[in-house]
Order: C-alpha cells, then sequence, then structure tokens
C-alpha cells in the first residue's frame, strides 16, 4: 500500500477533462475563459462596491460580498502534481461546503430583514455577521479536511489520468485499488449534511418569508423583497440543484461525462452569473454605482 501511495506522491496526475471531445476543446476553451472573466469582474466589482459605498455596509451585502470571494476562488488546470491535487480537492470542497453554509445564512438574514424588521438590528449585528461568516468559514474547511485526510490514505492505481477537469472525490475514488464504500458513504453522509439541511433551512426560511408577504399591504415593500428573495432564491437553485446531482444522486459510468458538465456548470458558470442576478435587478446596488460614477466624475 505504501509503495501505491509514493508511487504516486512522485508522479503527476492528468486532468482529462473534456479530452473525450476533442472537437469541443477550443470552443469550451473560449466560453469558459469568458465566464472566468465574467467572474472575476463581476465579483471584485460586487466586493469593492460593498466596501467603498457606506449605504451598503449592511448584513446583506457583507455576506454577499462573502459568497463574490468564494466565486472568485473557483480555479483549474491540465497537468497537477499530487500535492497540487490534494490542495485543489481540500479548497474545492471547503469553499463549495463554506457557500452551503453562507446561503443558509443569507436566508436567515432575508427572514430577519421581512419577519422580524424591528428586531432586525439587534438579530443582525455586525459583530454577529462576522461570527456567521467565520462560522461558515470553520464548518466549510472542516468538513474539506475531513475528506482530504480520508482521499489520502487511499491507494491509488498506477494510470495518474483523472477523468474530470479539476481533482474531485468521486474521480479520485476511481483511481483506488481498494474497495471505496467506506469513502463513498462518509461522502454521502457529509453532503447530506452540508446540502440538504441547508436547503431545507433555506426553504423553511422563505417558506416564511412568503407568509409574511402573503400578510403585507404595502405593494412597493412587496415588490422590494420579492425581488431581493428572489434573486437569492435564483442564487440557491443555480448552487444546490448541480450539487445534489453530483454528490447524491448514485454515479454510474453512463453519467460519468453527464457529471463533468454538471460540475462545469457549478464551477464556472454559476459564479458568473451571480454578480448579475445580485446587481441588475437591485436597485440598492444601482444607486451605489450612480454614486460612484458622480464622485469619479467630480475628480
Amino acid at each position: 500500500m505504501m509503495e501505491k501511495i509514493n508511487a504516486t506522491l512522485e508522479g503527476y496526475f492528468v486532468l482529462l477533462g473534456f479530452s473525450n471531445w476533442p472537437h469541443l476543446e477550443v470552443i469550451l476553451f473560449v466560453v469558459i475563459l469568458m465566464f472566468y472573466l465574467m467572474t472575476l469582474i463581476g465579483n471584485l466589482f460586487i466586493i469593492i462596491l460593498s466596501y467603498v459605498d457606506a449605504h451598503l455596509h449592511t448584513p446583506m451585502y457583507f455576506f454577499l460580498s462573502n459568497l463574490s470571494f468564494l466565486d472568485l476562488c473557483y480555479t483549474t488546470k491540465k497537468n497537477i502534481s499530487y500535492n497540487g491535487c490534494m490542495i485543489q480537492l481540500y479548497f474545492v470542497l471547503a469553499l463549495g461546503s463554506t457557500e452551503c453554509v453562507l446561503l443558509v445564512v443569507m436566508s436567515y438574514d432575508r427572514y430577519a430583514a421581512v419577519c422580524r424588521p424591528l428586531h432586525y438590528t439587534v438579530l443582525m449585528h455586525p459583530r454577529f455577521c462576522h461570527l456567521l461568516a467565520v462560522a461558515s468559514l470553520v464548518s466549510g474547511f472542516t468538513k474539506s479536511a475531513l475528506h482530504c485526510f480520508l482521499i489520502f490514505w487511499v491507494p491509488l492505481c498506477g494510470h495518474r489520468q483523472v477523468d474530470h477537469f479539476f481533482c474531485e472525490v468521486p474521480a479520485l475514488l476511481r483511481l483506488s485499488c481498494i474497495d471505496t464504500h467506506a469513502n463513498e458513504l462518509t461522502l454521502m453522509i457529509t453532503s447530506s449534511i452540508f446540502v440538504l439541511i441547508p436547503l431545507i433551512l433555506i426553504l423553511s426560511s422563505y417558506g416564511a418569508i412568503a407568509w409574511a408577504m402573503l400578510r403585507m399591504q404595502s405593494t412597493t415593500g412587496l415588490q422590494k423583497v420579492f425581488g431581493t428573495c428572489g434573486s437569492h432564491l435564483m442564487v440557491v437553485s443555480l448552487f444546490f440543484i448541480p450539487a445534489m446531482c453530483i454528490y447524491l444522486l448514485p454515479s454510474s459510468g453512463s453519467s460519468q461525462d453527464q457529471g463533468k458538465f454538471i460540475a462545469l456548470f457549478y464551477t464556472v458558470v454559476t459564479p458568473s452569473l451571480n454578480p448579475l442576478i445580485y446587481t441588475l435587478r437591485n436597485k440598492d446596488v444601482r444607486g451605489a454605482v450612480k454614486r460612484l460614477m458622480g464622485s469619479w466624475s467630480l475628480w
């Protein structure tokens, strides 16, 4: 077992990506590059705008800037060392798990704003918001450390071709020389904790928000709440549906290529769409952009 582990440690993995479709590689490169630039520009824009504009110094935009920071951190490459693969696996799992928890926190923020407006400043005190953000990071990185520890002790077979475009648990387990049912069971349990439970909490929060919206008399307030919550629910759908398809549905050989495209969607497409979803329909952000442009024109 140790010989197999040492052989892997000395070598490099080749991430096959979409090499089964060589005619798509150039097209995918261009498309992924465009989405990556959108992710970089869009999320940096939200982070900077939330920091610069005093009107956006609220819990909602604090958590949104944290979400944008997580979305900036998804990267990939073709050839990668074993240590590099483990580091990439650790951060991909950690960032994804952290985002699951952070989306729950954001839904709680919207619940407090809509259902408990008189107590909102007490419930979402800045110190408590920072504590929630730290708790999201700690839980996500702890869960990732567990998976990486288990993967590290799995002996891998001779070939080093990872049939994916980044280092991911299911793809690495397929290289194992031993039975991996214990690892797969651990992945299923932790994924259920970090996917299903957050999703249930989010839906519960928005169920309470929907009930409160039905009792609202103000049309303007109703539209504002619907716009903000609708954007968040769209982001939740774009993140959780692909995650459930990857980590909770049973894998098979026929679904392996399909899984790559699903993973491509939530690691490349979703992070680039989040800034557009949150900004295009948000009057606060549009107002902050106008104020920022106005201050620049004075210079």
